[in-house]
């Protein structure tokens, strides 16, 4: 969440960052500082009484000294209904801090300055392409029909185990999907640094928090309930993103400078309930519930966010260099970007059978807005607690990272050349139809 202290002191700045994003959300502020300051007026009238109460109890030991009885019985008196007040003024203190709280967790983080100002994804500058698209003699195919005369994916049968926006790989499919995650998960550890982790599945709601996915998105969430334990529904949910857990690892810690940077890599599958919504974009896999993602997650000093943002995009195209597709690095306008990031960078490959650009990566530095939610310091050189930026990205995401591959790679044939960095995981050069 926001620092309060930079929402009191620059109230004028901060509306006018959240007024870019488009949403609205600067007309919170004025609610929240009005509720911030009866919260330090209460505050502050119950420290004066504490004072007074402190005063009054010296008294009384005074008055007992002196056999004064009945003046000391009245003083206590006064101190009780003294008490009494500061109990209802820390009550009324702690609500309105509650209310203030649930306020500042629905407000997004603050675009950077150097985020393009833009309304929707019309308005992302593109920063660099690599590559080109292949020319090709023949009409390529989509990756629906390379799917099915492949026998990769099962779209019939993956709708008929879970619904529409599920998947059944099979056969070669169910191994490049495999391939694909390993060979990405070799690259980050062996060659860009990063620790391996293999987090939970299922959060609890304070991970969810921690990482600005709730409350503002809950809506999108799966919930899950422990057997026929209706108190249990919602106490737990299926990851939308392996960010979620990774990110919270060390959540109310302080940790050792020393011991930053952090940088983690995890595979998970990905729930999302709103993908595929409405109909746009349901047919094959480019919008689907469940897949997998290897998600990158930093924890750095804050000097150092913005290079570790950097390197962290050039750690997703390292992937698609190897695979040779065709990408662009776009920078997310202050309309486009996600609810906790302050800057973001996607990549999108082109995908020939669709004709279009599909977003396979997103790499965001949240600035020391998640940290702040999930209570996660280190402690510097000088033994202050400081709140560290952390970044997420996607190293890459799966299913249209899988798609693009097919379809870049897809021959006049039918069949399918695997790149030569993965053919060792795959162990093939090439995918063809099956043998009638």
């Amino acid at each position: 969440m926001l620092d309060i202290k930079i929402v009191r002191e620059r109230a004028d700045f901060v509306k006018e960052r959240l007024a870019t994003r488009g949403a609205g959300d600067e007309r919170a502020i004025d609610e929240i500082l009005a509720l911030d300051e009866v919260r330090r007026a209460r505050l502050g009238e119950a420290e004066r009484l504490k004072a007074q109460r402190n005063a009054a109890s010296k008294e009384i030991g005074a008055l007992m000294a002196q056999k004064k009885a009945a003046e000391a019985e009245a003083r206590k008196a006064e101190v009780r209904s003294i008490g009494d007040r500061i109990a209802v003024l820390d009550r009324e203190a702690a609500e309105v801090e509650g209310k203030r709280e649930q306020l500042m967790l629905q407000i997004p983080n603050l675009p950077d300055a150097s985020v393009a100002v833009g309304k929707s994804a019309e308005d992302n500058p593109v920063i660099r392409t690599w590559g080109r698209a292949a020319a090709v003699e023949f009409t390529p195919k989509s990756h629906v029909e390379l799917c099915e005369s492949l026998r990769l994916v099962d779209f019939a049968r993956g709708a008929k185990l879970s619904g529409s926006g599920f998947l059944l790989y099979t056969g070669w499919g169910a191994r490049l999907e495999r391939a694909l995650i390993q060979f990405m998960l070799d690259l980050h550890t062996r060659e860009h640094g990063f620790t391996e982790v293999s987090p939970p599945f299922l959060v609890s709601e304070h991970c969810m928090v921690g990482v600005g996915q709730f409350p503002k998105f809950r809506d999108q969430a799966y919930a899950a309930r422990e057997g026929l334990d209706d108190s249990s529904l919602g106490k737990l949910f299926l990851v939308p993103t392996a960010e979620a857990p990774v990110a919270n690892i060390h959540r109310e810690e302080i940790l050792p400078e020393s011991q930053l940077p952090i940088r983690y890599v995890a595979y998970s599958p990905c729930f999302r309930a709103e993908a595929g919504a409405a109909g746009v974009g349901t047919r094959g896999m480019i919008r689907v519930h469940q897949f997998d993602k290897v998600e990158l997650i930093k924890i750095v000093k804050p000097e150092d966010g913005y290079a570790e943002l950097e390197a962290m995009v050039g750690n997703a195209e390292r992937i698609l260099q190897m695979l040779g597709l065709h990408y662009r690095v776009i920078g997310l306008c202050t309309g486009d970007m996600g609810f906790a990031s302050a800057k973001t960078y996607d990549i999108e490959l082109w995908a020939p059978g669709q004709g279009s650009w599909l977003e396979v990566s997103s790499c965001s530095n949240c600035e020391d807005f998640q940290a702040r939610r999930m209570n996660l310091r280190y402690k510097d050189a000088e033994g202050h607690n400081r709140f560290p930026h952390i970044l997420n990205g996607s190293g890459t995401a799966l299913a249209r990272l899988f798609v693009t591959l097919l379809e870049t790679h897809q021959q006049a044939d039918g069949s399918v050349l695997i790149p030569e960095p993965l053919r060792p995981y795959l162990g093939t050069d090439r995918l063809v139809p099956p043998t009638p």
